[in-house]
């Protein structure tokens, strides 16, 4: 009889598992992807580096930009870790200097562009009409251009002959803006297309038709409405072109169009390099390999974000 009582009772329920908020379940399927994760910390670590450059200058006791001439092309030390280049000065000093410099470009140049692109995908695809038309061609029209024979003239251009006065435009830093703004100029089309069909998309959707019946303007329903459900493929991107306009950056200063010394980029230490690569190869290894595992690290992250915010890709 108690067998009995004790199979009539109710089984007892499990509590259910709280769902997994969306940040958490990117976050699942983003730590599924081991090499953008490795890349990410890598990417970390690069930084942490670049930034710790000052430090390193002031326990070594040395100024990276003095030249030393009887300590041209001399070997790893306890004094120069990685040696001095062809003017004498500390190589591992000027790489991380480098870093960031070609880092910051980078990320500048890169937020810069997709700012540029998601403006213009938005108006194009929320307007859409000869507004689009118009938009859409002249993206068509900058993606034909070649990109880097572009930058290279444009580059070349003296600053002093289109107006800039003199102070600036002989100034160390005016190289380091006009590649952050050549580049920009230019490299903001992928982002356009991409938030033009998403928006194409999203603007038809009900709460988007329903704020636009209770009034809400069109700027006000691209900010709010819009503009957060077609972000994701803009992150991805943006991860996408760091890497790219470090490239970029580092072709410009290797052909002396780009970053100016004595501001020390990974690209325009590639340039002092050219002429020892085979009596001294640690000046061309150092800077290339930063380049190389950098370009490559923010590929990976950028295909590891694409997977987790892809919403096909299902929970396995």
């Amino acid at each position: 009889m108690a067998d009995l009582d004790a199979s009539l009772q109710p089984a007892a329920v499990s509590p259910r598992t709280a769902p997994l908020s969306p940040q958490a379940i990117l976050w699942r399927r983003f730590r599924r992807h081991r090499l953008a994760v490795g890349a990410g910390w890598l990417l970390l670590a690069l930084a942490a580096a670049a930034a710790s450059a000052p430090l390193v200058e002031r326990l070594l006791g040395i100024d990276a930009n003095a030249v030393a001439l009887t300590l041209r092309y001399a070997p790893p030390s306890a004094a120069h870790p990685l040696g001095t280049d062809e003017l004498g000065r500390d190589l591992l000093v000027r790489l991380l200097y480098g870093g960031q410099i070609s880092l910051s470009v980078g990320m500048v140049t890169a937020v810069l562009a997709a700012f540029i692109g998601t403006v213009v995908g938005l108006v194009a695809g929320y307007f859409g009409g000869r507004l689009d038309q118009l938009l859409m061609r002249v993206t068509d029209g900058i993606i034909a251009l070649p990109l880097l024979p572009l930058l290279i003239v444009v580059a070349a251009i003296d600053l002093k002959k289109i107006g800039v006065p003199p102070s600036i435009a002989e100034s160390e830093i005016a190289s380091l803006y006009r590649i952050v703004v050549l580049i920009a100029l230019f490299g903001w089309t992928t982002v356009a297309r991409l938030v033009r069909g998403a928006t194409l998309s999203v603007r038809e959707r009900e709460y988007v038709l329903a704020a636009r019946g209770m009034g809400a303007g069109p700027l006000r329903i691209m900010a709010l409405h819009v503009l957060p459900n077609v972000i994701s493929p803009v992150i991805v991107a943006t991860t996408l072109a760091v890497g790219q306009v470090i490239l970029l950056e580092s072709v410009l200063s290797f052909l002396g169009l780009g970053v100016q010394p004595p501001i020390p980029s990974w690209g325009n230490m590639l340039t002092g390099a050219q002429d020892v690569v085979w009596s001294a190869p640690a000046l061309a290894i150092w800077p290339g390999l930063a380049i190389f595992l950098t370009v490559i690290a923010f590929n990976l992250l950028g295909d590891g974000l694409q997977d987790a915010i892809d919403p096909r890709a299902g929970q396995h």
